[in-house]
């Protein structure tokens, strides 16, 4: 019973300071990713924090550069950004232990998704 108390109080904790976890992982990542279309990508991105749980985003793909800003909760990074006039995208990433996010990313109104994954340099 006293285990499961502690165990308790442990994972409290995590998703507590999890904000504060996830805010030194601010900088640049490599990228690689699939398109929604399938086609496959790389670049960078570059995350900065700008408030206490909100982020901005800026991937470099080839010659485009894509604004964006993000919101962390826990250990799940949300984001939203534009692909061009009309074409908002949303996207969700997981913090892994080792730094990575990994996360999946539509076209709002799109039936289909895309995937990426970040290292960080």
């Amino acid at each position: 019973m006293k285990l499961i108390r502690i165990l308790a109080v442990m994972a409290a904790l995590a998703v507590y300071h999890a904000p504060l976890a996830f805010a030194q992982r601010s900088g640049l990542y490599d990228i690689s990713g699939t398109n929604p279309d399938g086609s496959l990508y790389n670049g960078t991105l570059s995350l900065s924090q700008v408030g206490g749980t909100s982020f901005r985003l800026t991937w470099n793909v080839g010659t485009n550069a894509i604004e964006g800003v993000g919101m962390v909760s826990g250990l799940t990074l949300a984001v939203v950004f534009s692909l061009g006039e009309n074409q908002t995208a949303m996207g969700m990433y997981d913090l892994r232990p080792s730094g990575e996010l990994s996360g999946i990313w539509t076209v709002i109104g799109s039936q289909a998704t895309g995937t990426e994954i970040a290292r960080p340099r």
